[in-house]
């Protein structure tokens, strides 16, 4: 009978799959792709994040090891998610949260060759800092149209080189590393997250859209609000004053005094929530004048 073989494993190994284990007792437990970021910007977003979250970067076999440990079957689900360009998030903060701070954190980053243009990218016409030589040619290999004027080369039209979808060349990224046209932004990317026993795959957040969204919701919940006669504090003056106009509408009506005026107030009045939610302080008030309409 064969005797079976043992894996050797490190103490330094098992004392790391020990830490992961415990660390994914926290209350997020969310894989970041880290792809394309410079190792320099990595270790800044760390520290940002050194008081809310630990950030690791680990492989997916000790990740296999310490979910063994954790006892907790959910997460893998995330095991999927992890890869070489990915890094592990544990923190008690709110997954959404973690996320909305990790949108934030982005830098500017040079085009490579291979990558998605994610905009067309247009050269202006105008003068460079690039001397007459082998330049103008990398430039006309390009479809731009380059001229020497006092000793430095120019551009004479605006030209796009590489338009929005279109994989970027050789050529095309020598071209905007020289003119210094920084077309991408580089960050941490939430990929998918587990919190509080659900794992959430679709954890990006746009802090800017979504506030959009919010202000929207509360013009159109307040003049919604209105129109159905729902009192609050929000809606009183607005449904008396509505009420009012429709009171001197049966008034005119009885004694046939002519009610063009009355009419106007009306339709005044069903507009003036809507104008009124401009004057409206935007963002944070908007969210919470939402809440408050039917909290």
């Amino acid at each position: 009978m064969e005797a079976k073989i043992k894996t050797h494993v490190s103490e330094a190994k098992k004392a790391k799959v020990k830490d992961l284990a415990e660390k994914m007792k926290k209350k997020t437990v969310m894989v970041i792709s880290i792809k394309g970021l410079p190792s320099a910007q990595f270790q800044d977003i760390k520290k940002k994040l050194r008081n809310k979250a630990d950030v690791m970067v680990v492989k997916k076999s000790l990740v296999n090891f310490a979910l063994d440990h954790s006892g907790i079957k959910e997460l893998q689900e995330l095991v999927p998610f992890i890869n070489d360009s990915t890094a592990v998030l544990f923190s008690d903060s709110d997954a959404f949260e973690l996320s909305s701070i990790l949108s934030k954190e982005t830098s500017p980053a040079k085009a490579k060759a291979g990558q998605i243009a994610p905009m067309d990218i247009e050269v202006k016409a105008g003068p460079t800092e690039l001397l007459p030589g082998p330049d103008i040619s990398a430039l006309s290999s390009v479809g731009l149209a380059p001229k020497v004027e006092n000793g430095k080369i120019a551009i004479i039209q605006d030209k796009i080189i590489v338009k929005k979808g279109d994989v970027i060349s050789e050529a095309h990224a020598a071209v905007m590393a020289k003119l210094d046209i920084i077309p991408f932004e580089v960050g941490v990317e939430p990929v998918a997250a587990y919190m509080d026993g659900i794992v959430y795959k679709d954890i990006k957040i746009d802090s800017e859209a979504t506030i959009a969204e919010l202000e929207s919701a509360y013009g159109s919940a307040l003049s919604f609000a209105v129109e159905i006669v729902y009192v609050n504090s929000l809606t009183l003056d607005y449904i008396l004053s509505k009420a009012g106009a429709f009171e001197n509408v049966i008034t005119r009506i009885v004694t046939g005094e002519p009610e063009p005026v009355a009419v106007k107030a009306i339709e005044e009045t069903k507009t003036e929530a809507k104008e009124e939610t401009k004057a409206e302080e935007p963002k944070a008030e908007a969210a919470e004048g939402l809440a408050s309409l039917f909290g």
